[in-house]
């Protein structure tokens, strides 16, 4: 999982310096009213952050926890549409370095230990999974080109 850490710290570290870039009015642009702006989508990043760690510290300790949440209502209660922008990329950014220490801290024997989400799955798959997804959103709120994930 060390391998995951690093490349997950890799990651955080080269597009922070971006995200704080980006101006608050721009991020805040909805392209429609049932799409969540850039912003929403920076907060959707952070519920994923915070259920992924729940997930990579559970299973540790249950067997196959079933570690679900509902995205949509999740950056609805959120309001992160309101929220400081700086606050939610710190939040961000800290919360996916505490992913990184999990990671890297993790026993080797756990990697296969699982977590139910949709589906049930290994820490190993959830942590390369997660990075995937982290770098499908990086892509869509830093405008980069786009990265696919199923």
């Amino acid at each position: 999982m060390r391998a995951i850490a690093s490349d997950l710290k890799n990651i955080i570290d080269q597009h922070i310096s971006a995200l704080r870039a980006l101006p608050d009015q721009e991020i805040k642009d909805k392209p429609s009213p049932t799409k969540w702006s850039r912003k929403e989508i920076l907060g959707h990043m952070v519920d994923s952050a915070q259920n992924n760690i729940r997930r990579f510290i559970v299973a540790q300790y249950e067997e196959s926890p079933r570690i679900v949440y509902n995205q949509d209502k999740w950056v609805a209660i959120s309001h992160y549409q309101e929220y400081e922008s700086a606050d939610l990329i710190n939040l961000w950014y800290l919360l996916n370095k505490h992913i990184v220490v999990i990671l890297e801290n993790m026993a080797e024997e756990m990697k296969q230990r699982e977590s139910q989400t949709e589906a049930l799955h290994t820490l190993e798959w959830l942590a390369l999974d997660y990075i995937k997804h982290l770098k499908h959103h990086l892509h869509q709120v830093l405008k980069l080109e786009p990265v696919a994930y199923p």
